[in-house]
């Protein structure tokens, strides 16, 4: 991958090395990260989140099983889903899109660890946002990075 300040207005420039030519690509893989030429972080939050969601439903009967206690169902998730979705994190920019695409999939792990709540009248409903924040003392993913 090629970074330039210069535009090339759509020419491309060839790079040879030795009777090689080298590949210009707009996205790579290096040390775990995405790296676009745009250097725009979407990408690799989408990155994130799908190996996040990768992870989480590999133990999904793990963290909905009724055998386990909710406080080591949250160490598991600590320990072995959230170090998925925020590495890298300390080079993000946090926009309020991200911030939002990173807590609603945390939420959704959330929900499946504590599981629905029942109501008086003997319904069953999903836990709201605030009574997720509630169950994990205000340490959501964002102020994790942060």
């Amino acid at each position: 991958m090629r970074h330039s300040r210069k535009q090339t207005n759509g020419k491309e420039m060839e790079i040879e090395i030795e009777g090689m030519k080298i590949e210009e690509v707009n996205k790579t893989k290096y040390l775990g990260t995405t790296v676009t030429g745009d250097n725009l972080t979407e990408e690799e939050i989408k990155e994130r989140n799908a190996a996040s969601n990768r992870a989480s439903f590999a133990n999904q009967k793990l963290l909905q099983s009724k055998l386990i206690s909710k406080k080591t169902k949250m160490k598991f998730y600590k320990a072995l889903i959230r170090p998925v979705a925020v590495y890298g994190s300390e080079c993000w920019v946090l926009t309020e899109n991200i911030k939002q695409k990173l807590l609603v999939f945390e939420r959704k792990i959330l929900r499946r660890i504590f599981g629905p709540t029942q109501k008086a009248n003997g319904e069953w409903r999903l836990k709201t946002n605030e009574e997720l924040e509630e169950a994990i003392n205000n340490k959501n993913i964002v102020r994790y990075i942060k």
